[in-house]
């Protein structure tokens, strides 16, 4: 009975691996074709190996100035997010006071609500003020949805301190800022990890808002790879090979912080 059970699940397990990496290899299987061959004929493995497609995204600047303008506006909103939320979240799990719980979930509802409501009032705001298409608007843009989640991740690690902690550490004269920096935070260090992992795969993946409060200057990779469209049809080869470069960030990332993601399903945060 055990032996049936066991192969059940392990069937039902390679037959979800199965179907969650088929699309990832049919896509880097793409990029090593030509055109030609993809419209063609079905194959499992490419006939013709190519490095075209990748030479074409390292080459030519309209791709991978793509990849550069992302990790550029991804990386300042992931510092300012963590900046503002650490001591946000730090003051939700300490201090009690008026109308914390609402605040609360309204930080909740920003974070719940589609990108396309807040479309019009950023690109009027950026207008007026000469933000648009550069990387800061695209990065303060993300706040929005980014800040309310690191607040909600940190304050659940930070809500598993002790506060007897916090009291022991300004008996012994420390200072806040220096309590904060050399003995808090690398208490919570795990749930930096997490609040940084999900703010970066919002700002990475999402396009709307990317899209349209950019043109040239600080176009991400997201909108390159919807633009690819000539007159002799879509760039299916092209636009594999950019998919599969897609990837790799947050593949790196999911893998520094995989340990901390754990923990954060661990404590029910995630």
């Amino acid at each position: 009975m055990d032996n049936r059970r066991f192969r059940k699940r392990t069937l039902f397990l390679i037959a979800y691996l199965v179907f969650a990496l088929l699309p990832i290899y049919w896509m880097v299987n793409m990029s090593f074709k030509t055109n030609e061959e993809i419209l063609s004929s079905f194959t499992l493995w490419p006939t013709e190996f190519t490095w075209a497609n990748y030479r074409t995204i390292f080459t030519d600047p309209s791709w991978y100035s793509g990849y550069i303008n992302s990790l550029i506006y991804v990386g300042i909103n992931m510092v300012i997010s963590l900046t503002v939320a650490l001591p946000a979240a730090y003051a939700f799990s300490r201090y009690r006071f008026l109308g914390d719980k609402h605040v609360f979930f309204w930080l909740l509802t920003n974070r719940m609500t589609p990108p396309a409501v807040f479309l019009l009032p950023f690109f009027q705001l950026y207008t007026t003020l000469g933000l648009m298409d550069t990387h800061i608007a695209v990065a303060m843009a993300h706040l929005l949805f980014n800040v309310p989640l690191a607040v909600w991740i940190l304050e659940g690690f930070m809500s598993g301190i002790p506060r007897e902690i916090d009291e022991t550490a300004y008996i012994d004269g420390y200072s806040f800022p220096r309590f904060f920096f050399t003995i808090f935070l690398p208490l919570i260090k795990a749930g930096v990890g997490v609040a940084a992992f999900f703010c970066f795969m919002f700002s990475w993946v999402e396009l709307l808002l990317a899209r349209t409060l950019t043109s040239v200057n600080a176009k991400p990779i997201v909108a390159t790879m919807t633009r690819t469209v000539s007159a002799s049809g879509m760039d299916w080869a092209t636009l594999a090979a950019a998919g599969v470069l897609t990837i790799v960030p947050g593949a790196i990332v999911i893998w520094f912080v995989r340990h901390y993601i754990a923990k954060g399903f661990a404590m029910g945060r995630v």
